[in-house]
């Protein structure tokens, strides 16, 4: 009995100081090591890619956020700001969904088929209501009335992919280099500035693919408005 008693508190001794030693390495000292590495080599990775100006933080370079005018009464999503660059639809989880206008509280697809609404294969020009062909046609639509103005007329093939999908989470924070372009002179008529130097701004702001041949040309689209805000106030 004596014996069998020794033996239980031997063992549950053995678990405890296992427990504690386990509890010290994995629960204290392998977070501090693995954030201490982090903030040594990897500091702007590390707390969030965050993009300054003005010395405040303004964002992060992962995640996209909305440019638009406030709510009007009565409305549900308010319009774009068109005197920015817009980025990707946020479609994810429906339409005026907390997720649609680049909300963190979910994210997500819109877990549509690509040929949701399609007939043979190829949009209707009126396609049906909810359907991935409706978000399409519509976005479409409203990219090319935005950005047509005064001697510069966007053509519906004019318009990339990009500028009428979402992305998988919904949060996109880059587009691409086309449509940046698309978005140029639009841009430059809301600021009063010349052409040539939105111009500039996108092509100083294309990233390439990575390590050259991984993902596809982009353009972060809260970097390339805070250069444009930059650029506006010296004029």
């Amino acid at each position: 009995m004596n014996n069998s008693v020794t033996n239980t508190v031997r063992l549950l001794g053995a678990g405890l100081r296992a427990l504690l030693v386990l509890t010290l390495v994995t629960g204290v000292i392998y977070p501090l090591v693995v954030t201490g590495i982090a903030q040594g080599l990897f500091h702007d990775k590390a707390n969030g890619s965050e993009i300054k100006a003005d010395g405040k933080v303004v964002g992060s370079s992962l995640i996209g956020q909305s440019y638009n005018l406030p709510l009007k009464k009565g409305q549900e999503t308010p319009d774009a700001d068109l005197k920015w660059f817009q980025g990707r639809p946020a479609n994810g989880l429906g339409s005026n969904s907390v997720n649609t206008q680049y909300k963190l509280i979910l994210s997500g697809a819109t877990n549509l088929a690509a040929d949701s609404g399609a007939v043979r294969g190829k949009c209707p020009a009126t396609p049906e209501d909810g359907t991935l062909c409706a978000q399409v046609v519509a976005a479409k639509a409203a990219v090319v009335k935005d950005n047509s103005v005064s001697g510069y007329t966007v053509k519906p093939s004019d318009v990339p992919a990009d500028a009428v999908t979402s992305s998988g989470s919904g949060l996109d924070p880059a587009i691409s280099p086309e449509y940046a372009e698309l978005q140029v002179h639009r841009v430059a008529a809301k600021n009063n500035l010349p052409v040539a130097q939105v111009e500039k701004l996108v092509k100083d702001h294309t990233q390439g693919r990575t390590l050259g041949f991984m993902g596809e040309p982009r353009v972060n689209v809260l970097e390339l408005n805070i250069a444009l805000k930059d650029l506006a106030a010296k004029q």
